[in-house]
Protein backbone atom coordinates (compact mmCIF):
# COMPACT_ATOMS: atom_id res chain seq x y z
CA UNK A 1 0.00 0.00 0.00
CA UNK A 2 3.19 2.14 0.64
CA UNK A 3 3.95 1.99 -2.91
CA UNK A 4 1.12 2.12 -4.27
CA UNK A 5 0.77 5.68 -2.78
CA UNK A 6 4.31 6.96 -3.65
CA UNK A 7 3.25 5.78 -7.66
CA UNK A 8 0.01 7.90 -7.33
CA UNK A 9 1.99 10.86 -5.95
CA UNK A 10 5.08 10.40 -8.86
CA UNK A 11 1.59 9.97 -11.48
CA UNK A 12 0.05 13.18 -10.59
CA UNK A 13 3.63 14.88 -10.27
CA UNK A 14 4.26 13.48 -14.05
CA UNK A 15 1.79 12.14 -15.94
CA UNK A 16 -0.87 14.85 -14.52
CA UNK A 17 1.45 17.50 -14.98
CA UNK A 18 1.09 19.06 -11.72
CA UNK A 19 4.45 19.29 -12.10
CA UNK A 20 7.82 20.01 -8.98
CA UNK A 21 8.55 22.93 -8.92
CA UNK A 22 10.20 23.76 -5.76
CA UNK A 23 9.79 27.06 -3.71
CA UNK A 24 9.05 28.06 -0.29
CA UNK A 25 11.38 27.42 3.24
CA UNK A 26 13.14 24.42 3.12
CA UNK A 27 13.78 24.66 6.76
CA UNK A 28 11.00 26.33 9.27
CA UNK A 29 12.13 26.06 12.74
CA UNK A 30 8.40 26.97 14.21
CA UNK A 31 7.56 23.62 12.69
CA UNK A 32 10.32 21.36 13.31
CA UNK A 33 8.74 19.88 16.44
CA UNK A 34 5.52 18.92 14.38
CA UNK A 35 7.84 17.69 11.75
CA UNK A 36 9.74 15.56 14.26
CA UNK A 37 6.38 14.06 15.63
CA UNK A 38 5.49 12.89 12.04
CA UNK A 39 8.50 11.11 10.40
CA UNK A 40 9.10 9.70 13.81
CA UNK A 41 5.42 8.49 14.48
CA UNK A 42 6.13 6.31 10.80
CA UNK A 43 8.72 4.05 13.05
CA UNK A 44 6.58 3.42 15.58
CA UNK A 45 6.48 -0.57 14.79
CA UNK A 46 7.53 -1.78 18.43
CA UNK A 47 4.22 -3.48 19.29
CA UNK A 48 4.47 -6.19 16.69
CA UNK A 49 8.04 -7.13 16.92
CA UNK A 50 7.79 -9.73 18.78
CA UNK A 51 4.79 -11.20 17.03
CA UNK A 52 7.10 -11.28 14.02
CA UNK A 53 9.97 -12.05 15.16
CA UNK A 54 8.03 -15.44 17.31
CA UNK A 55 6.48 -16.41 13.70
CA UNK A 56 9.70 -16.20 11.62
CA UNK A 57 11.05 -19.29 10.84
CA UNK A 58 14.95 -18.42 10.88
CA UNK A 59 14.94 -15.79 14.10
CA UNK A 60 18.73 -14.93 13.75
CA UNK A 61 17.38 -13.59 10.52
CA UNK A 62 15.17 -10.37 12.42
CA UNK A 63 18.42 -8.04 12.84
CA UNK A 64 18.57 -8.33 9.12
CA UNK A 65 14.80 -7.57 8.96
CA UNK A 66 15.03 -4.56 10.92
CA UNK A 67 18.03 -2.97 8.79
CA UNK A 68 16.39 -3.74 5.57
CA UNK A 69 12.76 -2.60 6.73
CA UNK A 70 14.15 0.43 8.65
CA UNK A 71 16.38 1.35 5.71
CA UNK A 72 13.41 0.97 3.03
CA UNK A 73 10.81 3.25 4.94
CA UNK A 74 13.79 5.63 5.66
CA UNK A 75 14.54 6.23 1.54
CA UNK A 76 10.45 5.99 0.75
CA UNK A 77 9.55 8.72 3.86
CA UNK A 78 12.35 11.17 2.72
CA UNK A 79 11.57 10.94 -1.34
CA UNK A 80 8.02 11.60 -0.36
CA UNK A 81 9.25 14.54 1.45
CA UNK A 82 11.09 15.86 -1.16
CA UNK A 83 8.80 15.11 -4.02
CA UNK A 84 6.02 16.55 -2.22
CA UNK A 85 7.72 19.51 -0.97
CA UNK A 86 8.80 19.90 -4.66
CA UNK A 87 5.09 19.55 -5.74
CA UNK A 88 2.99 21.66 -3.68
CA UNK A 89 5.74 24.38 -1.58
CA UNK A 90 4.57 25.90 1.66
CA UNK A 91 1.03 24.39 0.83
CA UNK A 92 1.59 21.08 1.31
CA UNK A 93 -0.38 19.50 4.31
CA UNK A 94 1.08 16.54 6.61
CA UNK A 95 -0.67 13.98 4.51
CA UNK A 96 0.08 14.88 0.83
CA UNK A 97 -2.70 12.70 -0.55
CA UNK A 98 -5.07 16.25 0.89
CA UNK A 99 -2.99 17.85 -1.56
CA UNK A 100 -3.75 16.14 -4.73
CA UNK A 101 -6.67 17.63 -6.68
CA UNK A 102 -9.91 15.20 -6.59
CA UNK A 103 -10.14 15.23 -10.24
CA UNK A 104 -7.22 12.72 -10.96
CA UNK A 105 -7.72 8.90 -10.63
CA UNK A 106 -4.67 8.59 -8.64
CA UNK A 107 -6.07 10.78 -6.41
CA UNK A 108 -8.60 8.70 -5.78
CA UNK A 109 -7.05 5.36 -5.46
CA UNK A 110 -4.14 7.11 -2.94
CA UNK A 111 -7.06 8.80 -0.96
CA UNK A 112 -8.65 5.08 -0.95
CA UNK A 113 -5.29 3.31 0.07
CA UNK A 114 -4.97 5.49 2.72
CA UNK A 115 -8.19 4.60 3.91
CA UNK A 116 -7.79 0.86 3.88
CA UNK A 117 -4.26 1.02 5.41
CA UNK A 118 -5.32 1.40 8.88
CA UNK A 119 -8.32 -0.54 8.49
CA UNK A 120 -5.92 -3.80 7.55
CA UNK A 121 -3.23 -3.00 10.38
CA UNK A 122 -5.39 -2.74 12.99
CA UNK A 123 -5.46 -6.41 13.24
CA UNK A 124 -2.46 -6.99 13.58
CA UNK A 125 -2.02 -4.06 15.72
CA UNK A 126 -4.43 -6.19 17.90
CA UNK A 127 -2.54 -9.22 18.07
CA UNK A 128 0.00 -8.52 21.04
CA UNK A 129 -3.48 -7.38 23.43
CA UNK A 130 -5.08 -10.68 21.96
CA UNK A 131 -2.49 -12.57 23.10
CA UNK A 132 -2.19 -11.05 26.46
CA UNK A 133 -5.90 -11.76 27.43
CA UNK A 134 -5.62 -15.39 25.79
CA UNK A 135 -2.41 -15.95 28.25
CA UNK A 136 -5.40 -15.34 31.42
CA UNK A 137 -7.58 -17.48 30.48
CA UNK A 138 -7.72 -20.39 33.29
CA UNK A 139 -7.57 -23.81 31.17
CA UNK A 140 -5.44 -24.30 28.06
CA UNK A 141 -8.82 -26.13 26.80
CA UNK A 142 -10.39 -22.32 26.76
CA UNK A 143 -7.80 -21.49 23.77
CA UNK A 144 -9.41 -22.70 20.78
CA UNK A 145 -9.46 -21.18 17.82
CA UNK A 146 -13.76 -20.02 18.55
CA UNK A 147 -12.06 -18.37 21.98
CA UNK A 148 -9.57 -16.63 20.04
CA UNK A 149 -12.06 -15.30 16.90
CA UNK A 150 -14.32 -14.16 20.29
CA UNK A 151 -11.59 -12.13 21.68
CA UNK A 152 -10.78 -10.45 18.74
CA UNK A 153 -14.47 -9.87 17.58
CA UNK A 154 -14.60 -8.38 21.55
CA UNK A 155 -11.68 -6.26 20.87
CA UNK A 156 -12.55 -4.66 17.99
CA UNK A 157 -16.06 -4.19 18.60
CA UNK A 158 -15.46 -2.52 22.23
CA UNK A 159 -12.52 -0.04 20.93
CA UNK A 160 -15.35 0.85 17.52
CA UNK A 161 -17.95 1.44 20.21
CA UNK A 162 -15.69 3.80 22.65
CA UNK A 163 -14.39 5.70 19.55
CA UNK A 164 -18.16 6.19 18.52
CA UNK A 165 -19.46 7.45 22.25
CA UNK A 166 -16.42 9.03 23.47
CA UNK A 167 -16.16 12.87 22.54
CA UNK A 168 -12.83 13.93 21.19
CA UNK A 169 -11.39 10.44 21.14
CA UNK A 170 -9.66 10.90 17.98
CA UNK A 171 -7.43 13.67 19.19
CA UNK A 172 -7.05 12.05 22.58
CA UNK A 173 -6.01 8.72 21.09
CA UNK A 174 -3.68 10.78 18.84
CA UNK A 175 -1.78 12.38 21.67
CA UNK A 176 -1.52 9.42 23.60
CA UNK A 177 -0.24 7.44 20.59
CA UNK A 178 2.33 10.20 19.96
CA UNK A 179 3.98 10.38 23.31
CA UNK A 180 4.25 6.54 23.85
CA UNK A 181 5.59 5.77 20.59
CA UNK A 182 8.45 8.61 21.05
CA UNK A 183 8.65 6.64 24.53
CA UNK A 184 9.06 3.01 23.11
CA UNK A 185 10.94 3.76 20.17
CA UNK A 186 13.02 5.95 21.12
CA UNK A 187 13.75 7.18 24.65
CA UNK A 188 13.69 4.11 25.87
CA UNK A 189 15.89 2.21 23.83
CA UNK A 190 18.78 5.17 24.09
CA UNK A 191 18.26 5.13 27.84
CA UNK A 192 18.45 1.14 27.93
CA UNK A 193 21.41 1.48 25.93
CA UNK A 194 23.04 4.18 28.11
CA UNK A 195 22.00 1.69 30.89
CA UNK A 196 23.09 -1.66 29.48
CA UNK A 197 26.65 -0.62 27.78
CA UNK A 198 27.47 1.35 30.82
CA UNK A 199 31.17 2.48 30.72
CA UNK A 200 32.14 0.92 27.27
CA UNK A 201 30.25 4.06 25.33
CA UNK A 202 31.88 6.96 24.56
CA UNK A 203 31.54 10.23 25.80
CA UNK A 204 30.40 10.92 22.05
CA UNK A 205 28.06 7.86 22.30
CA UNK A 206 26.71 9.24 25.30
CA UNK A 207 25.92 12.64 23.81
CA UNK A 208 24.42 11.22 20.78
CA UNK A 209 22.10 9.09 22.74
CA UNK A 210 20.70 11.79 25.31
CA UNK A 211 20.57 14.08 21.62
CA UNK A 212 17.72 11.83 20.74
CA UNK A 213 16.44 11.35 23.40
CA UNK A 214 15.91 15.31 24.10
CA UNK A 215 14.85 16.36 20.85
CA UNK A 216 12.08 13.89 20.97
CA UNK A 217 11.39 14.98 24.90
CA UNK A 218 11.47 18.51 23.24
CA UNK A 219 8.89 17.78 20.79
Amino acid sequence: MLVVVVICLLWVGVINEVGFHPGGRVFDLAKLPLTIGLYSFCYGSHSVFPDIYSSMKEPSQFPSILVISFSTAFFLYTGVAICGFSMFGDAVKPQFTLNLPTTFTASGVAALVVVLTPVSKYALTLIPVAFGLEDLLPSSRLRSYGVSMLIRTMLVGSTLAIALTVPYFGSVMALIGSLLVMLVSLILPCACYIRISGGKLTNLQVKINLLFSSSTLLK
